[in-house]
């Protein structure tokens, strides 16, 4: 029998996060609507019908409740299950690739379940409407390109810095990028498996070119 305080604490966490989800709905709702300055923290909190300091309690500013937290995009158990598919510990994996890719399209599928398009939509709708989030996007997502490279290091047994390692989250990152933009385009019909997936044959198709190693710089130690 589970232990009761694991699933009151699991209940506890399942209440926090759909209070950072709603928190982060409506700062995005009303920005698309008024523009960033256009609306106060307390019109945040009275949307949604929590407290000023409930608020700050989840987010610094409202910038960051725009841009919602990172638990809520990555499921503790989907990381947890990513990490248990590595081989030997300092040898890359022949399946990471391939995990990387159902970790993103598992992720995604958890946002459909939990977060309508409408939000997502409402992402996109504010960032136009305030352009200068942009710059705060970038820094997110470095901080969380840093740790993608440090769950993928931590599967492989290898340091973050490992080229492979590099190149894996740069591909999977630029590949998920590409799909949502595309899902998300006005003109789209088509799901974002489907694009993820022909992205991930491009990219196979591309790297499977000969390449004439013996005119390339040296790369890397330890990249062979």
């Amino acid at each position: 029998m589970e232990n009761s305080a694991n699933i009151d604490g699991g209940l506890r966490e399942r209440k926090r996060q759909q209070t950072r989800k709603a928190i982060t709905a409506a700062a995005r709702s009303l920005t698309a609507k008024k523009g960033l300055n256009g609306f106060t923290v307390e019109e945040v909190c009275e949307s949604v019908g929590v407290s000023r300091r409930t608020f700050f309690n989840y987010f610094p500013t409202k910038e960051d409740a725009i841009l919602g937290h990172h638990d809520d995009e990555h499921p503790g158990e989907l990381m947890a299950g990513f990490l248990k598919g590595g081989g030997e510990p300092g040898t890359i994996s022949e399946t990471l690739l391939a995990d990387l890719i159902q970790l993103t399209l598992d992720i995604w599928a958890s946002k459909v379940d939990s977060e309508s398009a409408t939000d997502v939509r409402q992402l996109i709708a504010a960032i136009k409407k305030e352009p200068q989030l942009t710059a705060k996007i970038a820094g997110v997502s470095a901080e969380r390109e840093a740790g993608s490279r440090q769950l993928v290091a931590q599967r492989e047994g290898v340091p973050a810095d490992h080229p492979v390692v590099v190149m894996a989250v740069t591909m999977i990152n630029a590949m998920a990028h590409h799909a949502h933009e595309t899902y998300f385009s006005a003109s789209n019909t088509r799901t974002f498996r489907e694009l993820l997936l022909e992205d991930a044959v491009a990219l196979k198709t591309l790297f499977s070119q000969a390449l004439p190693l013996q005119n390339l710089p040296t790369g890397p130690k330890g990249s062979s």
